[in-house]
């Protein structure tokens, strides 16, 4: 039988004073976390911006147009990182892109399941490997035992190394976005192809790759991102250091904004010299923090504008 509510009062329905007072402890407690990210974050943002605005307020326009980055003579060449960063990254996106691809479509829609369940968490495992290894891995093979066969003059510190191996770093990243989005496409759009008479790969190329393209274009967005943000393997492979002279070819040594700010901030005298050396690592913060800004919004616009609902 029910119990019987008929002589319960509003006394009996009311929480207990300790429970209200647990709820209203845990409910500010979660605020006062929420808010110290944001207080965090501001913070960040403010000192990054102050410190950019006393660089860029006293540095004079003509050394920001200088044939080189050599911020401790006072030379702050913005278009050779921006040129060398890009190089790499677009290197990078060659490398990635391509394998990327290849293995989400294979897995999502090729490999039997038990297969899948094996070689997804693999593939992934690539993402945990340090990124010092890779620039080990760059600067002991890449460059000694692969680049050199196909130039006959090349930097043992070149962009193209650098270049291959932040490709390498990003597939997995690429791969598991990408056969996440590949996944998502309705079965029934691949029934419907195959029983018009299309082949397996007719219906991966012409069927869900299209489908799933907002998903691949946020796959490349964020791989770019990831390529144009990496230190380690950058400041090792490329060579450029805290110094760099601008250089188009592929086969020299060229620092990106990562590296050179790896390279001034490591504590040492390197930051000596040009009173505004030091300032420049804020505004270069400043500038990586609004390249991936207009990224991420670009990145969301492509995705609304090919995002197709099933």
């Amino acid at each position: 039988m029910p119990p019987d509510t008929s002589n319960l009062s509003v006394a009996d329905l009311r929480t207990s004073a300790g429970r209200r007072a647990w709820s209203a402890g845990a409910r500010w407690a979660f605020a006062l976390a929420a808010l110290a990210t944001v207080l965090v974050s501001a913070l960040i943002i403010w000192t990054v911006a102050s410190g950019a605005w006393t660089f860029i307020s006293q540095v004079p326009f003509d050394n920001l147009t200088e044939i080189g980055w050599f911020p401790r003579r006072g030379l702050f060449d913005l278009s050779t990182l921006l040129v060398n960063s890009v190089q790499i990254s677009v290197i990078a996106m060659l490398v990635a892109v391509p394998s990327g691809f290849g293995a989400a479509i294979y897995l999502s829609e090729y490999a039997h399941p038990k297969v899948r369940k094996v070689m997804k968490p693999t593939l992934e495992l690539l993402a945990s490997v340090p990124s010092v290894v890779l620039g080990v891995f760059a600067i002991s093979f890449i460059t000694p035992s692969i680049l050199t066969n196909f130039f006959n003059e090349i930097n043992f510190f070149n962009k193209l190394a650098a270049g291959i191996a932040v490709g390498l770093l990003v597939i997995p990243l690429i791969a598991s976005i990408s056969e996440d989005a590949l996944r998502a496409v309705p079965l029934a759009l691949r029934e419907a192809s195959s029983g018009l008479g299309a082949r397996k790969v007719t219906t991966s190329i012409r069927v869900v790759l299209p489908a799933a393209m907002s998903g691949l274009m946020a796959a490349i967005i964020v791989g770019f991102s990831r390529a144009i943000g990496e230190t380690m393997v950058v400041t090792m492979a490329s060579g450029g250091g805290d110094t760099s002279l601008f250089n188009l070819a592929l086969t020299e040594s060229g620092g990106t904004f990562t590296s050179a700010m790896a390279a001034l901030g490591l504590g040492t005298d390197q930051v000596a010299g040009n009173n505004l050396a030091f300032q420049s690592l804020y505004f270069l913060g400043a500038l990586l923090f609004a390249i991936t800004l207009v990224l991420n919004m670009l990145g969301d616009l492509i995705v609304r504008r090919l995002q197709n609902k099933y």
